[in-house]
This record gives C-alpha cells, sequence and structure tokens, in this order.
C-alpha cells in the first residue's frame, strides 16, 4: 500500500447512498458512498463556507445547503450554480473494509 494513503473510516460507517466527514492529514474531508462505491473531496464547498457533509447526497451529485449549488462528487466538477470552482477529489483505495485516501493525488489518477 502506498505511503501517501491515509485511513478515514470504515466502509460500514457510510451506508450505501450517504456521505460521512473525515479528518487527516490536516484536512477536512468528505466521503462519499454512492451505491456502493467510495469517493472522497474537500469537505467545504469552493462557494461559500459549508461543509458538504451537511449536503443532500443524491446519486453521485452533492447539494450545498449554504447556496444549493451542486458538485459531481467522482470529478468535483460544479454542476450547478452558484458554484462554479471545482471541488479537490482525492484517488481512494478500499481494503478489508477500511476507506483509504491517497492526499497527493486525485480521483482520475
Amino acid at each position: 500500500m502506498s505511503e501517501s494513503l491515509v485511513p478515514l473510516c470504515a466502509t460500514a460507517d457510510v451506508p450505501e447512498n450517504s456521505v460521512k466527514c473525515a479528518e487527516a492529514g490536516g484536512h477536512r474531508l468528505a466521503v462519499y458512498n454512492v451505491d456502493g462505491a467510495f469517493y472522497v473531496t474537500d469537505d467545504e464547498c469552493t462557494h461559500g463556507a459549508a461543509s458538504l457533509c451537511d449536503g443532500i447526497l443524491d446519486g453521485d451529485v452533492i447539494e450545498c445547503t449554504m447556496h444549493f449549488g451542486a458538485f459531481d462528487v467522482k470529478t468535483g466538477k460544479p454542476v450547478q450554480e452558484p458554484c462554479s470552482i471545482p471541488l479537490r477529489t482525492y484517488r481512494v483505495v478500499v481494503q478489508d473494509g477500511q476507506v483509504f485516501a491517497d492526499l497527493e493525488k486525485s480521483a482520475g489518477e
């Protein structure tokens, strides 16, 4: 396993189609379980300083509760205004019932 991987939580801690906050390496992160696949982004909305863990997950889109902007959790791409700056995504590894994130690599790497 890569040295840049950090443990975030157990897979059982994030029920299917939900989001959970985690902290690692000085980052506050959002861990998503979308139909059994796990994704990780920064927790803070890029439009306003709101936690996405408090947002509404609909499929692979997280809606921020502050101004109702939204992001694709797989890519970090904004999909609903007023959000226009992408979220930082992280490469995820699931192993032995644990969710790990590589804080040095984006989801697509």
